[in-house]
């Protein structure tokens, strides 16, 4: 007797074939950037195990005179431990703030999947040459440098193929929510880098750099074999952004002005897998030629390009200042040992799942994208503020206050790192040439990438002087993001 279909199988049975392959767009998409995501956090979990208070840990076995540096991992194990900790987050950060501003334009011009999938696979090779230095017992500063400035520069072929690609599938509808929810990838990655570094972080360090790389490795082959980048490669309906489609029989002009009027049957939720377009489908197809590729200075002309991204600048710069140094924060201020402040700071990044979905649902709502991330930075101010001086009163306290700021300081980044660059690199001047988008995504993310090696830049320098002048500096960056 032959069991039943698989519940499973029906139902991708039942979806038409453009769901599906959008389906396995935003899968494939989610999973290499949380992989980018995953493999970037182990190094804020691993500072406080490099130069961990060795006194607690009772008497040098070694004898040395120095009882509180013995168990530190030379070069980090003097007292500039912190500028070192910041030359190490900038060597990564500025190669990717550099870097971005060049990636964009390859992404446009090379194959995605050959470009993302090589990218992933050199990412997972320098992450784990950092973890590596553990077991060779490497204790030369020059080559975590090196290693951090190489990975910099292959991490940014990341996001501007995985925005374009889900551009390519995905049309203006309902864009705001599905690109929240999308980019989540980054907080999970943020998450699962947290757990799977702080796994080891105590006992063998190395494990935390090295497993992160093997998994990327292991997406970016899965994306080579399975990632289509656009739908007319599979015989799919492309989307419908800011281009006049048709006419109606009185003579008026059907454009997106009015973005459900034109995704109604195409957006990014529709199972019909069916365009507006697909009454021209028995027509016969001429063959459409290739637009060509924008140019940097072309994309920068683009209304609201150069505005976002100096608002990004200052948002990326809070944000990644909380990526790279909170764990330590948690573990000077509130006095927990490395993998229970690796845990903790997890609470910020599922507030900046929740802040990104909410962000983009509201913006959706109201269709004021700048609106809704000038409100959300203007909240997220006072909220940095409250966190530094009552958020380690409890533990309750901590939890909710690491949520709350995750949720307003990543809502209004993810929105403009997501559903705001596709807006910009589908803009209407363009006039249907979607070409621009990897390098409008480039421009707007490498400003954004400037700010976030300039937080950790700054927090290193400020933090001697105390973690309140740091949180100053956050809520000064704040503000500028609202104010440009």
């Amino acid at each position: 007797m032959r069991a039943a279909l698989a519940p499973g199988v029906r139902l991708l049975r039942a979806l038409p074939r453009d769901s599906r392959y959008r389906g396995l767009t935003l899968v494939l998409t989610f999973l290499s950037y949380t992989s980018y995501h995953l493999s970037r956090k182990p190094i804020s979990i691993v500072k406080s195990q490099l130069h961990p208070n060795c006194s607690t840990l009772g008497p040098n076995p070694h004898n040395d005179s120095n009882s509180t540096t013995w168990c530190s991992w030379a070069p980090f194990d003097g007292d500039n431990y912190k500028e070192l900790f910041g030359a190490l987050d900038n060597a990564f950060l500025v190669a990717y703030a550099i870097g971005m501003f060049i990636s964009g334009i390859f992404g446009e011009r090379l194959p995605l999947r050959y470009y993302l999938s090589g990218g992933m696979v050199l990412s997972g090779l320098f992450t784990s040459l950092f973890g590596l230095g553990y077991f060779w017992d490497i204790h030369v500063l020059w080559y975590f440098i090196i290693v951090q400035v190489c990975n910099g520069l292959v991490q940014t072929t990341g996001w501007p193929a995985v925005v374009a690609c889900v551009g390519n599938w995905f049309g203006k509808g309902k864009r705001g929510l599905i690109m929240g929810i999308w980019n989540s990838h980054t907080s999970v990655g943020n998450i699962l880098g947290s757990l799977i570094a702080g796994a080891w972080v105590s006992s063998a360090w190395g494990l935390s750099f090295v497993v992160p790389g093997i998994i990327i490795t292991t997406v970016g082959i899965i994306c080579f074999f399975f990632l289509v980048e656009y739908p007319e490669d599979v015989d799919c309906s492309p989307p419908l952004h800011h281009t006049v489609y048709d006419e109606d029989p009185g003579g008026v002009t059907t454009s997106e002005k009015d973005p459900e009027a034109v995704t109604s049957n195409e957006g990014p939720l529709s199972l019909s897998g069916q365009s507006s377009v697909d009454h021209h489908s028995n027509s016969p197809k001429e063959p459409a030629e290739e637009p060509e590729a924008i140019s940097f200075l072309g994309a920068l002309r683009i209304p609201g390009v150069v505005e976002f991204s100096l608002c990004l600048l200052f948002a990326k710069l809070v944000s990644y200042t909380f990526l790279y140094w909170l764990p330590l924060y948690i573990v000077n201020v509130a006095h927990f040992g490395a993998k229970e402040a690796g845990d903790l700071s997890t609470l910020f990044d599922v507030g900046g799942i929740l802040g990104g979905i909410l962000a983009g649902l509201i913006s959706d709502y109201t269709g004021g994208r700048a609106t809704t991330c000038c409100v959300m930075l203007v909240v997220a101010a006072p909220m940095l503020f409250l966190y530094n001086h009552v958020g380690q009163n409890g533990i309750g306290t901590s939890i909710a206050m690491l949520i709350i700021c995750g949720a307003l300081v990543n809502g209004p980044y993810a929105l403009i790192t997501t559903a705001v660059s596709a807006d910009l690199g589908t803009h209407e001047s363009l006039k249907g040439n979607a070409k621009a988008l990897s390098t409008v995504t480039a421009i707007i993310d490498g400003t954004g990438s400037v700010g976030a090696a300039l937080g950790p830049l700054l927090a290193g320098l400020i933090s001697p002087t105390g973690w309140n002048n740091v949180f100053y500096m956050l809520i000064a960056a704040d503000v500028l993001a609202c104010l440009v």
